[in-house]
């Protein structure tokens, strides 16, 4: 497949999606709360869960809510998701399985509601997570979906987005076994296809890089896409990065009738970015493709605060991380 687009092209389609503008009110939302992180926190915002010290163990507490526009559109999905981007927030943290997520629902549709609970139960099973409770608004004006999560891990192999180091190389890894979600052209779902005992071992496996100190930092994939992704963790770790485009990994697009500019974009069912010392990558690689996710070496850490991206001889920064705000809108100061 031929990158078709120009890397300036591609570059503002990524700037411009929202899964990345709407990323920008959480710095606000840092400066209102006007947080300070107790001592017992080691990390908390620009990274996928909170760390909590508890004794010897690590408490991981995370939360997201599902973006209005896939609950309209596909209502089970979206409880399927609901579970399942939680999920993703401990493992891509080197968590063990998570213990238990709970859920706020607002519901104005009953029928909205069923199947909403209908995908969370499907997820739960199939990622091996209970929900243990919640809150229910059941006259509300609207449907929403929210879920937090807790998990654990051992403090001393946890992952963070913070600690990629110059000269690291970004390993990208998507499960594309898959297909584009009939019900959200910019999911690609992967998830609902696999057993669990497939998707457990894709989860696990970030658990295993962490404990055998494989990778130096990671974050999921999500609604950002591959590119918007990698932007986030290079503004938590202060990094910049070079990517070529045609190394990130992806399925037949010619086939699926995709551009190339459509999938770097897309939330994958399984994807995760990690940066690895040079040493690692070949190790890493193989750790990726035994557990049925494509994984590649698609560029390089570097000191710079900018994200680029390169395709033959044409070279373009999607991300100057050094301008205020950045992309999550203002990250506070990291004492380390």
């Amino acid at each position: 497949m031929v990158v078709e687009c120009s890397t300036d092209e591609i570059a503002k389609a990524v700037r411009d999606y929202d899964g990345v503008t709407r990323k920008r009110a959480i710095g606000e939302i840092i400066k209102s709360l006007r947080l300070v992180t107790p001592p017992n926190v080691p990390v908390s915002f620009g990274d996928d869960a909170a760390l909590i010290q508890n004794g010897d163990t690590g408490l991981l507490l995370a939360a997201d809510g599902i973006w209005s526009r896939l609950l309209d559109a596909d209502p089970y999905w979206a409880g399927f998701c609901a579970v399942l981007v939680n999920v993703h927030d401990i493992a891509a943290m080197g968590g063990t399985p998570p213990l238990a997520v709970v859920d706020i629902m607002s519901v104005k549709d009953a029928k909205v509601c069923h199947e909403v609970l209908r995908g969370m139960y499907e997820a739960s099973e199939k990622f091996c997570v209970p929900v243990v409770g919640g809150h229910l608004h059941p006259d509300a004006e609207m449907n929403v979906i929210d879920v937090a999560i807790l998990g654990c891990v051992d403090p001393e192999y946890a992952i963070f987005s913070h600690t990629a180091g110059v000269g690291d190389r970004v390993i990208a890894a998507i499960d594309l076994e898959g297909r584009v979600h009939p019900s959200c052209a910019m999911n690609w779902d992967s998830a609902t296809l696999r057993t669990a005992e497939e998707v457990r071992a894709q989860i696990k496996l970030m658990h295993t890089l962490g404990q055998e100190r494989l990778v130096s930092a990671g974050k999921d994939i999500s609604n950002p896409g591959v590119i918007g992704t990698l932007g986030m963790l290079l503004e938590s770790s202060r990094k910049g990065a070079v990517v070529c485009l045609e190394d990130i990994p992806r399925p037949d697009l010619d086939a699926l009738g995709l551009t190339f500019e459509h999938w770097v974009r897309m939330y994958p069912g399984m994807g995760f970015i990690v940066t690895v010392p040079a040493e690692a990558v070949d190790t890493v690689l193989t750790l990726f493709s035994d557990v049925g996710m494509a994984a590649a070496d698609i560029g390089v850490v570097n000191d710079t605060g900018q994200l680029f991206i390169r395709h033959c001889e044409n070279e373009t920064m999607v991300f100057d991380l050094n301008e205020q705000g950045g992309i999550m809108g203002g990250l506070p100061p990291r004492d380390d």
